[in-house]
């Protein structure tokens, strides 16, 4: 994974003494590296007890309600690493007293790269099939997992409604008076159509590509990352925020600017095609999908303007995040305008 020029620097000799007190050592000789993926978390790559690791923490300044929550990635790492081999194992949680203004987790280093909106040079669209295949294998596996360790993580009952009811919040405090027009009839539409819950599964709830770690010569999974937001739920919506990434050539021209997946590419397959890998692994299409895909939209909306609204707190930093309240809106307006038309 590459890496960029670290704009916001850690107390890394504060660190490493909390690390000495607790049995670890941080080896500060071989400087840490920030991971240039990522538009919230900060993570850098260090030396912990002679190998690598990744050092993990929110950004600085507010954060929206349930964002880049590493109490809840530790719970989740800590019942997941066993059962789940892609899920890199936790090596250490300050969740509060620590030696910086915020919590962070040590994990498990996995090697491998992340795939956002462009292809790396040594990939093209023909490798796109093994690469859906491999997000597909690895969601359906966790879906398939028995829930019953992971029951103190999340609520399952009502999932779609509370969803729908936070989002909803979160909506109205990012985009205040500037919310855009197709916001209050997307809202409507979801709450009187919002579906019961099926039997609840874990979910990631942040599953796309750069959060799989593959082998670039094999394109095999080394590891799926980003568990702050795991839950209980049904799985129409882990493939479903998975979707709402996914944006089309003919998609709206301003959703354009999304480059999260590199299905903007020629010759990358489109949305449908995910949702039968994911059926092949899984067995089955989740039930609702269309439902799900509308709220995912809502939710990748919002947390749009969310960072948006840190960025300009100064919590975030990059010229990248100023274009992010049209984007929102465009993924608002083609949220309505394709509901329950999709998948």
């Amino acid at each position: 994974m590459p890496f960029r020029p670290d704009a916001t620097p850690q107390a890394w000799d504060a660190i490493a003494r909390h690390l000495a007190a607790h049995g670890h050592a941080l080896d500060l000789g071989q400087p840490p590296r920030q991971f240039a993926s990522g538009l919230a978390n900060l993570n850098y790559r260090v030396m912990l007890d002679g190998r690598p690791a990744v050092f993990r923490r929110p950004p600085a300044g507010p954060l929206a309600h349930g964002a880049s929550d590493m109490a809840r990635e530790a719970r989740v790492l800590e019942a997941l690493h066993p059962r789940f081999p892609l899920s890199p194992r936790l090596l250490h949680a300050c969740l509060e007293g620590g030696p910086i203004d915020a919590p962070f987790l040590l994990l498990e280093w996995r090697p491998g790269i992340a795939i956002g909106g462009a292809l790396p040079e040594d990939l093209s669209p023909a490798d796109a099939p093994r690469l859906m295949a491999g997000l597909a294998d690895a969601l359906a596996s966790l879906h398939a997992l028995d829930p019953t360790p992971f029951a103190d993580i999340g609520r399952p009952s009502g999932f779609a409604a509370r969803q729908l009811a936070g989002w909803a919040r979160r909506a109205a405090a990012a985009f205040g008076d500037e919310a855009p027009p197709s916001l209050a009839p997307l809202l409507a539409r979801l709450e009187a159509h919002c579906p019961s819950d099926p039997p609840a599964r874990l979910l990631h709830m942040d599953p796309k590509f750069d959060n799989l770690l593959v082998d670039p010569v094999s394109g095999r999974p080394t590891a799926l990352i980003d568990w702050d937001m795991g839950t209980l739920g049904p799985p129409a919506f882990d493939l479903a925020v998975l979707l709402s990434y996914w944006i089309e050539p003919d998609d709206p021209p301003g959703t354009h600017a999304l480059e999260a997946i590199p299905s903007l590419a020629p010759g990358w397959p489109p949305r449908a095609a995910m949702v039968g890998a994911y059926a092949e692994a899984a067995g089955a299409i989740p039930p609702d999908l269309p439902w799900h895909l509308a709220l995912a939209r809502l939710r990748l909306a919002t947390a749009w303007m969310q960072l948006y609204r840190l960025w300009q707190q100064g919590g975030l930093s990059g010229a990248r995040y100023r274009g992010f309240p049209a984007v929102a809106a465009a993924i608002l307006a083609h949220a309505l305008d394709r509901f329950g038309a999709e998948p």
